[in-house]
């Protein structure tokens, strides 16, 4: 049992084959539009990165394409973006002003896409420690093949970066615990202090994250750890970058959005409705979200034996333990954004290849060895088609979206501020290459007054209201575009 979870040769040529298939199913319509599903949220993000490219570096002061109070409740007439500290944004904006020769948006998957590449080889490191290298095979092999993980690891999004950082930190003090070179322990200290530091920066919901890094300590120096210096510091040091970040963005309220909303509440049509608790959120997250689209149905026998296996690994109980907060503390967030689960995709990683180690361990007792590896295979199988028939709109994108982006561009100057009536969305602003407010939320001559050009409108209505007191410049079936 030992040998079996000694990093060997063989594991290199494990992991050269999981990353190179997991490369292949995230390369699928990787320079499709910029549309698809989630595309507000992405677009918020590739905006950013785009602004760096227009407007320089400012990494201190990000901007995206939404001048408007809607998001802040306060006029933002320069487009801060105030959220996570823009490292991953600065990341993809760089490497397309370097090598230009893809566009953006596929630098944006690109470097989403090799930060989860990362992450995969280090599940695979740890499940193969901790548990063992069937474990560490299925534990990485899920996380590359199955069709939501596929999805939110190849987004223009800072959580994979995130998560990869995270994971990098755990990786490393995991050295560090086992390190006799003092040294090279103090190299892994520092690397894993940094990487967690910058998680937090990307994403503060990484502080989930520190479970699995305070149980490393205490697998160091037993209850000991708490009188180490060295304890104290890692976490101090870890969030005061966090914490700066987090006072210099309280000067800028107008491109801070609401947030509050995220623990207990969800916005829906009728307004925000509280879900803290409620039997809506176990139905959402964990039939849902966990059951039929992550795990596709049938791996969740796997993962739920996983969950209840008697040979324990701390680590990755401490993993589990670190997921159950983050969805328990964010529920709001997690039932309204289905990106909100790609923290716990290590977690029901590790619990799959557990399940899957526990299932074959017992193979004796269940059935034959070739029929239980047959019945493995055929619980993957369904799991990806049912998990894939539900995922695979994801990767669609509206035609008209793109087309009218296209018209829009050519009508219209590159500074000029356009509105348009997508309820919020700025996926058609990004679309266009324009900023200016992603919704009609004043009255339009106060809008026209406030220095706005064109509106853009699918509402017939809206357009007949218009047609006598502003020039329609261009109109089809489809959209109109009126000057203001």
């Amino acid at each position: 049992m030992k040998d079996n979870k000694n990093f060997k040769k063989k594991d290199w040529l494990i992991i050269f084959f999981t990353l190179t298939i997991a490369l292949f199913f995230r390369l699928y319509k990787i320079n499709i539009p910029l549309a698809d599903f989630h595309s507000w949220r992405q677009a918020d993000t590739a905006a950013v990165a785009r602004n760096f490219l227009r407007f320089g570096f400012d990494i201190l002061h990000p901007r995206f394409d939404d001048l408007s109070s809607i998001q802040s409740g306060k006029e933002n007439p320069e487009g801060f973006r105030m959220v996570e500290f823009p490292l991953y944004n600065a990341i993809f904006a760089f490497l397309y002003k370097a090598f230009p020769v893809f566009s953006l948006e596929v630098f944006g998957r690109l470097t989403s896409i090799f930060f989860s590449l990362i992450s995969i080889a280090i599940i695979y490191y740890l499940a193969l420690k901790e548990i063992g290298r069937i474990a560490a095979f299925f534990s990485a092999i899920t996380f590359s093949i199955m069709p939501f993980f596929v999805y939110y690891t190849r987004v223009i999004l800072p959580e994979p970066t995130a998560l990869s950082f995270g994971m990098i930190s755990v990786f490393f003090l995991y050295q560090f615990q086992q390190e006799k070179n003092k040294i090279k322990k103090i190299f892994f200290y520092f690397i894993s202090l940094i990487f967690f530091s910058s998680s937090l920066l990307i994403k503060p919901t990484t502080i989930f994250y520190s479970i699995p890094l305070i149980f490393l300590f205490f697998k160091k120096d037993s209850f000991y750890f708490l009188e180490k210096f060295y304890f104290y510091l890692y976490f101090f040091v870890s969030i005061l970058p966090l914490i700066f970040w987090r006072m210099h963005i309280l000067n800028y309220p107008e491109g801070i959005p609401a947030y509050n909303w995220l623990i207990t509440s969800i916005n829906t049509p009728l307004g925000q409705k509280d879900i803290f608790f409620r039997p809506a959120f176990f139905r959402w997250i964990f039939f849902e979200r966990i059951n039929n689209l992550i795990c596709g149905g049938y791996l969740t026998f796997f993962l739920i034996l996983g969950v209840i296996d008697r040979k324990k690994s701390f680590l990755i109980l401490s993993f589990f333990i670190s997921s159950l907060l983050y969805l328990f503390v964010f529920q709001g967030g997690n039932v309204q954004h289905e990106y909100y689960q790609i923290f716990i995709f290590p977690t029901i990683s590790f619990l799959i290849g557990k399940g899957v180690t526990l299932f074959l361990e017992n193979k004796n007792k269940i059935t034959s060895p070739i029929v239980a590896y047959f019945i493995v295979l055929i619980f993957f199988g369904f799991s990806f088609y049912f998990s894939f028939e539900k995922v695979r709109n994801n990767y669609h994108y509206p035609q008209d979206l793109v087309t009218i982006a296209n018209i829009v561009q050519r009508l219209t100057l590159k500074d000029d501020k356009i509105v348009t009536d997508r309820q919020g969305d700025t996926t058609l602003l990004y679309l266009m290459d324009r900023r200016g407010a992603p919704a009609v939320y004043k009255e339009i001559f106060e809008l026209k007054n406030s220095g706005y050009a064109y509106l853009v409108t699918q509402n017939k209505e809206l357009v007949s209201k218009l047609r006598n007191k502003f020039e329609v410049v261009f109109e089809t079936n489809n959209f109109a575009l009126i000057k203001l």
